[in-house]
């Protein structure tokens, strides 16, 4: 079980430290199935999860979003059919905080 996942997020405003290279690589470790991208210049961790209908999907992704009300983070959730790609990353900050890596160990405990 992850470390992260048992931590909550703290509130995260304008300025905050981005999480530098060092830290990624060691954060990444916890997360093994999640994918850093950079989308406009903003890099995001990223996971596609498989489902074998839409229902599924769709109850996988309502379960992120309540998760993403409770901690007051939110992810981009794209929902289709037999997959959900979930997509965190700080925009107060343009990019990467250790909120993102907890929440991220969190939605791979929802399935």
């Amino acid at each position: 079980m992850s470390t992260l996942a048992q931590q909550q997020c703290e509130a995260c405003q304008a300025g905050a430290p981005k999480v530098s290279d060092d830290e990624l690589k060691e954060l990444m470790r916890e997360i093994p199935d999640w994918a850093p991208v950079a989308r406009d210049g903003v890099l995001q961790l990223e996971r596609v999860y498989k489902f074998k209908n839409f229902k599924q999907a769709w109850a996988f992704g309502n379960k992120v979003a309540e998760l993403a009300e409770a901690e007051f983070h939110h992810p981009g959730i794209l929902m289709e059919w037999g997959k959900v790609t979930v997509t965190w990353w700080t925009h107060a900050i343009g990019g990467l905080h250790r909120n993102d890596f907890i929440m991220a160990a969190k939605t791979d405990q929802l399935l």
